[in-house]
């Protein structure tokens, strides 16, 4: 048996940023790193764009499902987000965290302040490009939307970087690699933390460590006594 008995709850952790920041590609490769985490897939409204999969990467359904999904009160959160709807399911969040999983969310800024709301222990993870200029190449080299719609992306990007001081954490996505192992050092601290810690057993330790000392301190007599 260990010295520390954890909590089993598992840790509610939301990953955010402007869009282009790399959030997603960053969760995706911290496979490489850590498997002892569950990703929660949002519910949006908008296109799949080149390479993404439905399930996978989003649940991507109609205006009408979102509404019904709304009204049913099967979303932990949801924003409309430049025109589109976004989603978090609640069903099998709070199962995993029961079970000890850590769980992450990656959703738009606003979704993640509500969550943080309902859910105050939420780990917030704020996700920035290395400079204004890299975001803007980011944007434009993925070829899935007009120029208005990516100016429009960029100003909201601008808002929602204000909104960086509300997040416990900041990453910036300069490197994947480098961005990643930041993020895996973020949750295996978290596990760390001691308010995460339910009980300490010492067990038959103490014992021995106190026995230990007492034959010390008579070993240290028996000489000076000599």
């Amino acid at each position: 048996m260990g010295i520390l008995k954890e909590k089993v709850k598992g840790n509610l952790i939301v990953v955010s940023g402007p869009s282009g920041s790399g959030k997603n590609s960053i969760v995706n490769n911290l496979y490489k790193y850590n498997n002892n985490f569950w990703e929660s897939i949002s519910m949006t409204t908008r296109q799949k764009r080149t390479g993404e999969v439905d399930k996978k990467d989003y649940y991507f359904i109609s205006e009408e499902e979102f509404l019904d999904n709304i009204k049913n009160n099967n979303l932990l959160e949801y924003t409309n987000y430049n025109g589109f709807y976004y989603g978090t399911p609640k069903s099998h969040i709070m199962e995993k965290l029961n079970a000890g999983i850590d769980v992450i969310l990656v959703i738009e800024i606003e979704g993640a302040l509500k969550v943080k709301e309902l859910i105050p222990d939420t780990i917030c993870i704020f996700i920035l490009p290395p400079s204004m200029q890299e975001l803007k190449r980011r944007l434009i080299s993925r070829n899935t939307e007009n120029k208005d719609k990516i100016i429009k992306r960029f100003t909201t990007a601008y808002k929602e970087i204000n909104e960086i001081t509300k997040y416990n954490y900041v990453i910036v996505n300069d490197n994947l690699d480098e961005a990643t192992i930041t993020l895996n050092s973020i949750l295996i601290s978290e596990r760390s933390r001691v308010d995460r810690i339910e009980d300490i057993h010492l067990g038959n330790m103490e014992e021995e460590l106190h026995e230990l000392l007492i034959d010390k301190d008579l070993n240290n007599t028996e000489r000076n006594i000599a």
